[in-house]
């Protein structure tokens, strides 16, 4: 989908530990994700391969899964009936920042978003994430709301 360093493609199953170890790969993901994919993971990962509103991207260099997120388009009645794309669990190996990697695979969402007709592209970011705050107001994202989270699981 993309030229080198980065080769960006659709998740494959194969992918799934790979892209779960991204996922735990800081101070945050190692709280809340396991390390190794269950039924949880296969059962989400079918669903978003499932489902041609989401696009659970991959970004390789030399075979190695560098960088994930998850492109999810949504259907609104507001703006004049607009289609929004929403990003979600983007991750880059720690090992790989800062070598542009996340701008690739973030410039490969917004275009994809674009031909798709969306009219907008957010996305949420955890509030302990300041390096990622930074990055994502370099690449022309405003914080423009506050994100408001209730949480489902039984304690």
């Amino acid at each position: 989908m993309t030229h080198s360093p980065l080769s960006i493609r659709l998740a494959q199953q194969a992918d799934l530990p790979a892209l779960i170890a991204l996922y735990a790969d800081d101070d945050i993901g190692q709280t809340r994700e396991w390390t190794t994919p269950d039924h949880a993971y296969q059962s989400a990962f079918d669903a978003i391969d499932a489902d041609p509103n989401h696009l659970l991207l991959v970004g390789e260099m030399e075979g190695v899964i560098a960088a994930t997120l998850l492109l999810s388009f949504i259907p609104g009645l507001s703006r004049h009936g607009a289609w929004r794309a929403q990003i979600e669990a983007m991750r880059v190996a720690r090992a790989l920042r800062g070598q542009g990697l996340g701008q690739m695979l973030l410039d490969w969402a917004v275009d994809t978003a674009r031909r798709r007709g969306c009219t907008l592209v957010q996305l949420t970011s955890d509030r302990r994430r300041s390096e990622a705050h930074r990055f994502y107001e370099s690449a022309g994202f405003s914080p423009t709301h506050f994100g408001f989270k209730r949480s489902l699981e039984t304690p």
